[in-house]
């Protein structure tokens, strides 16, 4: 048998000694190379100043064998700190190219290519483990300590040159660079911290290509793109789907509300807070009208998504509404000049490529382990809802819409959910419960006070003259859901109108809850007792939507005939996380 061979070539040169002594004792010829071979010399070990891909087989074998080359069994390599350089505050780009190692990284691949014959060694950590196996397989480490030994070592230069690309990255092609430093398409933004403050620092960045969306006012935080692109997402996948524009209000990554453009009546108008507008309305300003009042409080403070370019209708009812943020595919100038004044031009105000595709493998990360999937690219339509188990069969195209909008906001809504839908519009959504009921009672509760901002004495509330809209939403909630002031909090209650208002009674809110008929219910996953078809009768659902699979799917189907409602068994769950 050939005596074997070892390259040592290493940045890092801990427990070198330890590993040369221990190679030569065990009958390994040493070759090395600069620095390496040096402090081995100098520790009085023989080592030379040699093939790492020459394969075990015939071919390969006579090549070597006419070259009078001897073949390497084993590299020992690891690279220039490259991550510790750019850590440095005072770090240059002439310093971080100089710690970019070039044969290194060839050396490392070309053993790890090569596992089955040959040994790489890229971290000090090893070089024990390694000895002991060598030492006692008499020259052989096995096939499993080889392969091993290779994965660590394309994982050690996959993070390397991933460290490189993100440095570049930063220096060529990020947002905040000026147009001179700009080496081409923007693949990076910086932000201002995370989640929260004290997480910084925080980007957005793509890998290839360009970020497919452009800022043309403000500045967005993390949390703010989080809400962004997955309102985007969903607005896009309504328009899809009914072909019509649509609008979401997001808030901490579900919606507070979505609809699609269906004309407002007089009545609508009045509950929205649109009938004084002045500019005609458009379907579009309708769908936002109704995203945006479907539950006025959670959407305060919202970010919101347009499927189609933003209009100046659209843009004046955004302009009197306390919101972050929008992201749409286009504005027109009218539009955009509004929007740019608001918030003394620090709103936030963001252009997506409509024709942008995202991957279709999602990866995130949860306590430093990656988590992939396919991404959830399930197509939501009409057909979805074919399977009606239910005595009563009669689901209308209106229905049908309204199951769309529910079902299609539910995949965009954190789990477990249960969205209720009216007239092309989210009325109720509970979103983030640990129970199915807690959803449905959630979501029924939210519709009962949306249905509640209805009535007549509602519409009426004598309010003083300069009033702010947010200050109404909060007044006109605080009326609706009965809840009992005292002391200073009642003054400031009373103090917004011009005369006395007296509480709605039970029996008012009750006789006019029976006025509400037709909605639509969806569920992110089965209902798992028939407790959630009475509640979500309560709310005056008469179309229910929700997937098979539970044991008492029966006695849910048996509540759903007893108040005539129509009941379509999907085959598609939606959790969202």
């Amino acid at each position: 048998m050939a005596q074997p061979i070892a390259l040592l070539s290493v940045y890092d040169k801990t427990n070198l000694i330890e590993l040369a002594q221990g190679l030569q004792k065990a009958g390994v010829r040493l070759l090395g190379s600069g620095g390496t071979a040096k402090k081995i010399r100098d520790a009085g070990i023989p080592i030379e100043s040699a093939g790492i891909l020459a394969r075990s087989i015939p071919s390969d074998e006579q090549d070597l064998k006419a070259q009078n080359i001897a073949p390497i069994s084993i590299v020992v390599c690891n690279l220039y700190p490259f991550e510790a350089t750019i850590s440095q505050p005072n770090c240059t780009l002439a310093n971080a190219v100089e710690e970019i190692d070039i044969g290194g990284v060839t050396l490392l691949r070309a053993a790890a290519k090569n596992h089955e014959r040959v040994s790489i060694l890229s971290n000090p950590a090893d070089y024990a483990d390694f000895l002991n196996a060598w030492t006692e397989g008499q020259g052989d480490v096995g096939q499993s300590f080889r392969s091993k030994l290779a994965l660590k070592a394309f994982e050690q230069t996959a993070k390397y040159d991933e460290a490189i690309s993100g440095y570049f990255r930063e220096q060529y092609a990020s947002a905040e660079l000026s147009a001179d430093k700009l080496a081409g398409s923007v693949q990076r933004m910086a932000l201002r911290y995370g989640a929260n403050p004290h997480q910084k620092p925080a980007q957005a960045y793509v890998t290839e290509g360009e970020l497919p969306f452009k800022v043309l006012s403000g500045s967005p935080g993390y949390i703010n793109l989080l809400d962004a692109l997955n309102s985007y997402a969903l607005v896009k996948e309504l328009q899809e789907a009914l072909d019509l524009p649509a609008a979401a209000s997001f808030k901490h990554v579900s919606p507070a509300g979505a609809a699609v453009g269906v004309e407002l009546d007089e009545t609508e108008k009045k509950v929205y807070g649109v009938d004084d507008l002045k500019e005609p309305l458009t379907l579009l300003a309708s769908a936002y009208a109704r995203a945006r009042g479907a539950d006025r409080m959670s959407s305060f403070g919202d970010f919101i998504a347009l499927s189609a370019p933003c209009d100046l209708a659209t843009a004046r009812i955004i302009s009197r509404e306390v919101s972050d943020g929008i992201i749409a595919p286009g504005y027109s100038d009218e539009a955009l000049d509004v929007l740019r004044k608001k918030k003394a031009g620090k709103y936030c105000v963001l252009q997506i490529d409509p024709s942008y595709t995202p991957s279709a493998i999602e990866t995130k990360q949860v306590y430093g382990i990656h988590l992939q999937q396919k991404r959830n690219d399930c197509k939501i339509g009409a057909e979805l809802f074919q399977n009606i188990v239910t005595q009563n069969k009669d689901l209308s195209s209106a229905a049908t819409i309204d199951l769309i909008v529910a079902t299609l906001a539910l995949k965009y809504t954190q789990s477990n959910s249960v969205a209720y839908a009216f007239h092309g519009a989210i009325v109720g959504i509970g979103a983030g419960q640990q129970s199915r009921i807690h959803c449905t009672r959630l979501a029924g509760g939210k519709a009962d006070l949306w249905w509640l901002r209805h009535h007549p004495r509602v519409l009426d509330l004598p309010f003083k003259k300069g009033v702010k809209r947010a200050e109404k939403a909060n007044a006109i909630d605080l009326y609706v859901s009965g809840e009992v002031l005292e002391g200073g909090e009642k003054e400031q209650w009373d103090g917004l109108f011009e005369s006395a208002v007296k509480p709605l009674t039970d029996t008012e809110k009750k006789e006019w809850a029976t006025k509400l008929d037709g909605v639509a219910c969806s569920s992110d996953a089965f209902f798992p007792f028939p407790d959630n078809v009475h509640r979500a009768k309560k709310s005056g659902v008469k179309y229910l939507a929700a997937p098979s699979g539970s044991v008492m799917d029966a006695e849910c189907i048996k509540a759903a005939d007893e108040h005539n409602i129509v009941f379509a068994h999907t085959s598609l769950r939606l959790f969202h996380h």
